[in-house]
Parts: C-alpha cells; structure tokens; sequence
C-alpha cells in the first residue's frame, strides 16, 4: 500500500504544566463525542503545549466551547499513514528536504498490522511546498 499525506487541522493549546489539566480537554471531547486522528503533548517553556488533531474540525471547536476551555488557532500538519518498512521515514525526510524546507517536528509511530502513522509540522509559509511535494490531498 502506498503511502497517503493528507493535510489536516490542528490546534495547540498551552494548558498548566500539571496532573490533570490536559484531561479536562480529553473529557470535553470525550463528552462531544468527538474522535481524535492523533494527539501529543509535551512540556514546553514551563508549561505544557497540546496539539490537537480531530477528525471534524468543527464539532472540536464546539465541545470545548461547550465546556468552556480555551481553544488555539487551526493549523495545518500532515498526517502520513502507510505499510510499515524500513526507510518509510527517510523517503518522506528526504522529499521535504529536496524543497528546501525545514521540518519543525516528526513524530511516527509504528500502529500493529505493518502500518505506520506519522505527523509532520513545517512552518505556515512551507505549508504549499510541502504538500506539493508529499502529494498531499
């Protein structure tokens, strides 16, 4: 199977780098019902970024404005799924670099069954390079 880059939303939160300020965010989407493509989140400058990316955009925006919690921009990261092998980073890796571009962060992890997921951040204005390149849908 080969590869698929889609660009999708995201969005960051900075929450108190503490014991249970990001589950109050989980719960809230827990309660919209809203399904996840991927989360992280990691401290960062004395607090914690969350990053954020649903499969509705707009049912995400309304579970947390339900509950009242702060809610960042929309941005955009890729999200690359496909066949588990060796190299399947590099050949992404490389293709971005072929452009010029520099990747902010790479996260991938290996999903059971002989697939991967991986999400890509570049900055906003290598947004259209990047997707060019990858083949983004």
């Amino acid at each position: 199977m080969a590869d698929v880059v889609r660009k999708v939303e995201y969005f960051k939160v900075m929450v108190p780098n503490k014991a249970g300020s990001g589950g109050k965010y989980l719960a809230a989407l827990k309660e919209g019902r809203v399904n996840l493509l991927a989360f992280t989140g990691f401290p960062r400058a004395g607090r914690a970024q969350l990053d954020f990316i649903p499969q509705n955009g707009a049912a995400f925006r309304k579970a947390l404005r339900k509950a009242g919690l702060s809610l960042g921009k929309g941005r955009v990261v890729f999200l690359i799924q496909g066949s588990d092998r060796p190299g399947a980073l590099e050949a992404i890796a490389a293709k971005v670099g072929e452009t010029g571009v520099n990747i902010t962060a790479l996260n991938a992890v290996a999903a059971g069954g002989r697939r991967f997921g991986a999400l890509l951040w570049v900055k906003p204005g290598d947004v259209s390079k990047t997707a060019k390149a990858l083949g983004a849908r």
